[in-house]
């Protein structure tokens, strides 16, 4: 057993809620409700059932063949988020938390989002409950991922570009919370990833669990045991904690996360206090957020989930880095030898999974965590292949 919280929401030193009163005041109605919701069997009927009619759950452990013939080494499997409805994980975690809202009696939503997936998730949600939503991006994301900021939009949604700080996935936080301090009475904010002030980190986690809950038992059904490695990759954390959740008592798992060379949180940040929690943080001269930069938008963030962070001090999961022509190799494999174009975010857990697959024994087992589709990143790619 892995021993983590030292009181609640707290992950070993990491975590918290560094919040203004006010707030905290919003912060400890959402703790009670989300912890009775949680173990209400009538809310887990109702989330259980919009994950299957509406998200498409369960979704498929892939065999990765012709991708394990061509490395050599271990077996890969590849767990397939990216066939969700909407493409990626973040639903999963949307789901969850706008049937909490719809709970609460709240009628507007707003989120954060950085590739767009997230935003793209809340957008269809609110749209299917009749729930006003408006979705913070930076500036510069809206740019890179302008097909998904049309989506949000036909969806309904209001998304208002960032331009403050380098418009980036950080600076559409910090308005998502400054809206939240401003309209707390009325509004809901869905956040995205594992970060941000308790209970935010443990509730992402909770609904995005349902990933390793099911891969858990795929693999035992298709080799009768559990894999050897579990690689996700890792910007704020919600896919990675999903993918690692039900391994991390098993302590002969290896749990690996997979960062951008250039916003390499894990391995390079130092513990301090960014959106109201603590986590390792990437830090500038001047002890401010330090810039970052990732070719997927979605992994473009100065920080990490509070669980992470503990993970990582305590040894019990692993954090590397790839750099971009890593990501864009595996991005392009991926696609060749199985048929599945990766989100360039997914492509960084294929990218060292290339790497570590061909030095282990051909009855190793690695399990990928797919976290979304490649839809969103093909013009992207193609115009950095071109140039």
């Amino acid at each position: 057993m892995v021993e983590m919280s030292q009181e609640k929401g707290f992950f070993g030193e990491f975590g918290g809620s560094f919040v203004p009163n006010e707030l905290q005041n919003v912060l400890s109605i959402l703790d009670e409700e989300f912890e009775k919701a949680k173990n209400d069997p009538s809310f887990i009927e109702e989330f259980k059932f919009y994950l299957k009619e509406f998200v498409g759950r369960e979704n498929p452990l892939t065999y990765a063949r012709r991708l394990t013939e061509k490395l050599g080494g271990a077996k890969i499997y590849l767990k397939r988020e990216d066939l969700n409805h909407t493409g990626a994980h973040k639903i999963n975690n949307v789901i969850g938390q706008i049937l909490l809202a719809k709970r609460m009696g709240v009628r507007r939503i707003i989120a954060e989002t950085g590739a767009g997936q997230h935003g793209v998730a809340t957008a269809t949600a609110c749209a299917m409950f009749g729930i006003d939503c408006t979705i913070y991006m930076g500036e510069e994301d809206t740019k890179r991922q302008a097909l998904n900021v049309f989506r949000m939009e036909l969806l309904g949604a209001k998304v208002i570009p960032v331009s403050k700080g380098q418009g980036r996935l950080k600076d559409a936080v910090d308005e998502a919370l400054n809206d939240l301090v401003e309209n707390y009475e009325t509004t809901f904010y869905l956040l995205g990833s594992a970060v941000g002030p308790h209970p935010f980190p443990s509730m992402v986690k909770h609904f995005q669990s349902v990933i390793s809950e099911e891969s858990k038992r795929q693999i035992i059904e298709k080799e009768g045991r559990l894999p050897d490695v579990v690689i996700a990759a890792i910007g704020g954390g919600s896919n990675a904690i999903g993918a690692f959740a039900h391994y991390i008592d098993e302590l002969n798992v290896r749990l690996i996360g997979v960062e951008p060379e250039q916003a390499a949180s894990l391995t390079k940040g130092v513990p301090a206090v960014l959106h109201g929690f603590k986590c390792l943080t990437l830090l500038d001269e001047k002890g401010e957020p330090a810039k970052t930069y990732s070719i997927a938008a979605g992994l473009d963030y100065p920080g990490i989930g509070p669980e992470h962070s503990y993970l990582k001090t305590s040894e019990r999961a692993e954090y590397v880095t790839v750099t971009n022509e890593e990501v864009l190799d595996a991005f392009q494999e991926l696609s060749k030898t199985e048929g599945i174009i990766p989100a360039l975010e997914s492509a960084h857990a294929v990218a060292y999974a290339m790497k570590l697959a061909p030095t282990m024994s051909s009855d190793s087992i690695i399990i990928i965590n797919i976290s979304g589709r490649g839809d969103k990143d093909v013009e992207q790619v193609f115009h950095m292949l071109k140039d």
